[in-house]
C-alpha cells in the first residue's frame, strides 16, 4: 500500500510541473557547468585603425588578441577610445587594459603591467605635402606639427614645443593636413596610409626613414597581472604554431607603403 502511495505522489508531482528528485538534479549540475564554462571578460580599450584594428574586429591585433585570450580561457571585449582617455581609465582600473601599446607609456601610468611577449610593431613616421623635408624632429622646427593626443611617444619627444598641434583623432589630424593646417602630421606608418587612401590624398607623401620604430604590448592593470602569464604563453604558442604569421600576411603586408 505504501509503494501505491509513493507513485500516486509521485504522479501527482508530476502533475503539478515538479520534476523527480534524479531530473532536478541532473538539471541543476547541467546549469552550474554551464555557468562554469563561461569565460572571464577582459575589457581592452584600443585607438588604433586599420589595418591594426577595425570597427569589425577583423584587424591584425583584433584577431590576434581575440585568440590570445581565448587560449587563455579568456574572452576579448574591445572599446574603442581617443587615446588620451583610454590610458587614463586603465591606469584607474576602470578598464582592464589597452590592447596594444609600446614602452613609452610605462613613465607616466605606473598602473599598467605589460605582457612580455611582443604583439607587434609599429613604425612612427611622418606625412607632408613637402616631400623636401628631412625626416627628423629637428627638421620639423620652424613647421607645424600635428599628432594625436595621447600618442606618447611623439608628446615626450616633442615636449616643450610651441610649434605642435593636438587631434582628437587620425581623422582630424589628416584633415589638418589636407587643410594645410600643418606641415607634418606624425603618425603610424601602416595606418596613416591606409587613411590616406581612404581620403584618396595621393599629394601626401611619407617621409622616410621612420622616425621610431618600437614593439608593442598588451597592457592590463596592475589587478590583473595574474593574466600576464598564460597570455604570454598563448602569445608564444600562436608563433609556434604559424597562427600569427598567417594572421600577419592577412592583414598586414600588402598595404601600401
Amino acid at each position: 500500500m505504501t509503494g501505491n502511495r509513493d507513485l500516486d505522489q509521485g504522479s501527482g508531482l508530476r502533475r503539478a510541473g515538479f520534476a523527480p528528485l534524479p531530473r532536478l538534479l541532473a538539471a541543476l549540475l547541467v546549469s552550474t557547468s554551464c555557468l562554469a564554462a563561461e569565460p572571464r571578460v577582459l575589457r581592452l580599450n584600443e585607438t588604433n585603425a586599420p589595418p591594426f584594428s577595425n570597427p569589425q574586429r577583423t584587424g591584425f591585433y583584433d584577431v590576434v588578441v581575440t585568440e590570445a585570450l581565448r587560449r587563455a580561457g579568456l574572452r576579448l571585449e574591445i572599446v574603442t577610445l581617443p587615446a588620451e582617455r583610454a590610458l587614463l581609465l586603465s591606469d584607474s582600473g576602470a578598464s582592464d587594459g589597452e590592447l596594444n601599446r609600446n614602452a613609452a607609456v610605462e613613465k607616466a601610468y605606473r598602473n599598467l603591467v605589460r605582457v612580455p611577449e611582443k604583439l607587434g610593431e609599429m613604425q612612427f613616421v611622418a606625412f607632408t605635402k613637402d616631400a623636401a623635408i628631412p625626416a627628423s624632429l629637428d627638421a620639423f622646427r620652424g613647421r607645424t606639427v600635428g599628432l594625436v593626443r595621447g600618442w606618447k611617444i611623439y608628446e615626450q619627444a616633442l615636449a616643450g614645443r610651441a610649434d605642435v598641434i593636438s587631434a582628437e583623432d587620425a581623422g582630424q589630424l589628416f584633415s589638418m593636413l589636407d587643410l594645410e593646417r600643418v606641415d607634418v602630421a606624425l603618425y603610424e606608418r601602416s595606418m596613416g596610409r591606409a587613411e590616406l587612401d581612404l581620403r584618396a590624398m595621393d599629394q601626401v607623401r611619407t617621409l622616410e626613414p621612420p622616425l621610431f620604430v618600437r614593439e608593442q604590448f598588451i597592457y592590463l592593470h596592475r589587478s590583473h597581472a595574474e593574466l600576464v602569464p598564460p597570455i604570454a604563453a598563448a602569445l608564444r604558442a600562436m608563433k609556434r604554431d604559424g597562427t600569427y604569421q598567417r594572421a600577419y600576411r592577412e592583414k598586414i603586408e600588402g598595404i601600401a607603403r
